[in-house]
């Protein structure tokens, strides 16, 4: 069994670039605008991306092993109904609503699991159906209706260090963890090389399976963490929450430099991908761009990314 990996001077040069382009969007912005560069703009930025770093880092693994998932906006508006049900409806305290968010997260990323790997079929359409089911339940369990929980989570969204939220402090361990799950650990060995070629896994004596399915169920739970985060940052459960959701994180997982082939991912890279996002729209918004125009740009970079990626592919092979 063979994998192609990136190397460490590969890695390093990837996230090496990403901090440049950081860098340099910062730069671009702080000279065109005039109160871009400020502690406050920056902390801003930073409040406002937990969520999508975490479902970012989920789904970096589920890109890793040549999947997809179409569904984490609906999920993470469905894991915040939830909340927001146990929470308003329910009588639930903030643990047992936010176990709940959790448990909806999880059930639906098993759910794309199972039928992607023991049906063996696409996770582009499972998922896709995914995100309409959850999207659907979302609405009749709140009846199209924003559930405001206000002070229930208020001290969730309110603790920080240094102006930074614990949200997005957490965000950052978990990026951490997971960077070290990927390139320290057997389990992440095994994602790579799943992959690069699965069907040499499988000949080497490894059954894919419950790395796929572990990685889709994680991926699921990650989301309803995400849900949490996003009910607790806006004091309410909306169930038009995420809407879009699902094409943000992976444009910054793909800026990030995982390929959407499989077999090569980087963790801290899709959380730099999620600040040259979260960047490139803080910017244009204060530079004045309408919303076309920040869709554009977007749009450019991420397929600029996936040109780079298919130019890293044929540079490996």
């Amino acid at each position: 069994m063979s994998a192609t990996v990136a190397g460490p001077s590969g890695a390093g040069r990837d996230v090496l670039a990403l901090l440049l382009v950081l860098a340099g969007l910062v730069i671009a912005f702080s000279l065109t605008t005039e109160r871009f560069l400020t502690a406050s703009t920056l902390r801003t930025i930073a409040n406002q991306v937990p969520e999508l770093v975490i479902a970012a880092v989920g789904l970096t693994f589920v890109l890793l092993v040549g999947a997809i998932d179409l569904s984490v906006g609906s999920v993470m508006a469905l894991s915040s109904a939830a909340m927001g049900l146990g929470l308003v409806k329910l009588g639930f305290g903030l643990g047992p609503a936010s176990l709940l968010a959790l448990a909806v997260g999880t059930a639906c990323g098993a759910g794309n699991g199972l039928l992607t790997v023991r049906l063996r079929l696409p996770s582009f359409i499972v998922t896709l159906g995914t995100m309409e089911m959850a999207r659907g339940l979302a609405y009749l369990a709140t009846r199209s209706e924003t559930l405001y929980v206000g002070e229930r989570v208020e001290g969730l969204a309110e603790a920080a260090v240094l102006g930074l939220s614990a949200p997005f402090l957490a965000s950052v361990a978990l990026v951490a963890v997971a960077q070290f799950a990927l390139t320290r650990t057997v389990f992440g060995r095994h994602a790579t090389a799943i992959g690069t070629n699965e069907e040499a896994v499988r000949l080497a004596g490894i059954d894919p399976a419950p790395v796929k399915l572990a990685i889709f169920t994680g991926a699921g739970l990650l989301v309803g963490a995400a849900g949490i985060v996003y009910t607790s940052r806006l004091g309410a459960a909306d169930p038009n929450a995420g809407i879009g959701f699902e094409l943000q994180a992976i444009a910054a997982v793909v800026v990030g430099g995982t390929s959407l082939m499989g077999g090569r991912a980087s963790v801290v890279g899709s959380f730099l991908g999620v600040l040259v996002i979260a960047v490139l729209g803080s910017g244009l918004a204060q530079a004045g761009a309408q919303e076309p125009t920040k869709r554009l740009v977007t749009g450019a970079v991420i397929v600029a990314a996936v040109v780079a990626d298919r130019f890293r592919r044929e540079r490996a092979s």
